[in-house]
């Protein structure tokens, strides 16, 4: 069995960060979000995999490197523009050849992994199967119809009125069937080949496509609100570990990771956090579900519930939070404008100013 990782696209939903940074390689607990998938992958004994780049092909090769420090071997298959999840699927039929092989998107989160959901697979080999997830806001993904026995009777790509509210999550396995399906169909109204479009290919024609709701945490992390949620449910399983220094003024509460090189002075920290190697954290508090990267300073400041990326520094600012910080940035305060009160008052007024 092989596996399809998708880790195109343009990222919009994450821009300004994905101006500069593949949105699969944002950090989550400071590990990029695609290195879990890898790592879910190879998990399950899934060593050849392909991974599909675009635009950002560069950046993640050279963060991926040939996978062998994820347990795996990556070929790279180029798609030149984002022309959909069937799409890639076309590109990349040399590579799968006629293996079964599940398709990752890069961008997605499943805690626990998804052995269970591929040892199924391997024990029934349908055509196709899909995870599935309720949401409260179907509309903005591929919605799945299931029949009284639960089969997949009918797919609908990000519908204006639902069916229902169980969506497709972006995991899904196929057997060799698929190549025809994706040869198939046509672009849909996106100018797209839409990996549903060809799921119903195989529906109508009475191919066995079996589904799996999951229960488990599922994210699909493309916009900042999912990145902080991902990174607070990682972070709710960091271990306590000390490999800086931290000094007798500071205090940690509860499961706080400080990177080796770190250095805490005068500062409070409550887990669960994650400090990277080589930070400085200086006369600050930092709050519960924030991840700090490698080679930050934190001076004077308060933060927290965010993700600041290496490199970057926030001098002397309080009380940040719900913030997601890119590489090499700098936060400062601005500078202090003169108070003042205008007032219209009418006669015999009185007034008690606070200042």
């Amino acid at each position: 069995m092989k596996a399809l990782v998708l880790a195109g696209g343009h990222g919009t939903r994450l821009r300004p960060i994905t101006h500069t940074s593949a949105k699969q390689l944002v950090p989550v607990a400071n590990k990029p979000v695609l290195f879990y998938g890898l790592e879910a992958i190879a998990d399950c004994g899934i060593e050849d995999v392909g991974i599909i780049v675009g635009d950002t092909a560069a950046e993640i090769m050279a963060a991926v490197g040939d996978g062998s420090a994820h347990g795996v071997r990556v070929t790279y298959i180029r798609q030149e523009q984002p022309l959909g999840l069937a799409h890639a699927v076309l590109i990349a039929r040399d590579f799968l050849d006629d293996d079964d092989f599940v398709m990752y998107l890069g961008d997605n989160f499943i805690v626990g992994g998804i052995g269970d959901h591929v040892a199924a697979f391997r024990a029934h080999r349908p055509a196709a199967q899909l995870l599935l997830t309720r949401v409260p806001n179907p509309s903005e993904f591929g919605v799945a119809e299931l029949d009284a026995q639960g089969r997949v009777v009918g797919l609908q790509e990000k519908p204006a009125v639902p069916r229902g509210d169980l969506v497709l999550v972006g995991v899904y396995l196929f057997s060799a069937a698929v190549h025809e399906a994706v040869r198939a169909i046509k672009p849909s109204g996106r100018g797209e080949l839409e990996i549903t479009d060809a799921i119903q290919w195989l529906i109508d024609r009475g191919s066995d496509v079996r589904s799996t709701v999951i229960d488990g945490y599922w994210k699909d992390t493309g916009n900042v609100t999912d990145m902080l949620e991902v990174n607070r449910s990682v972070l709710e399983t960091v271990e306590r570990g000390v490999h800086g220094e931290v000094d007798a003024a500071s205090e940690l509460v509860g499961r706080v990771s400080v990177g080796a090189g770190a250095r805490i002075t005068g500062s409070r920290i409550v887990g669960p956090v994650m400090i990277g190697p080589g930070t400085v954290v200086e006369g600050c508090y930092v709050g519960p579900f924030t991840s700090i990267g490698a080679d930050c300073v934190l001076r004077d400041s308060e933060i927290e519930f965010s993700i600041v990326l290496p490199g970057s520094s926030i001098l002397g600012v309080r009380r940040i939070e719900a913030s997601l910080i890119g590489r090499k940035v700098e936060v400062t305060p601005g500078p202090r404008t003169p108070a003042a009160h205008r007032l219209v008052l009418g006669d015999h007024s009185k007034v008690q100013i606070s200042s």
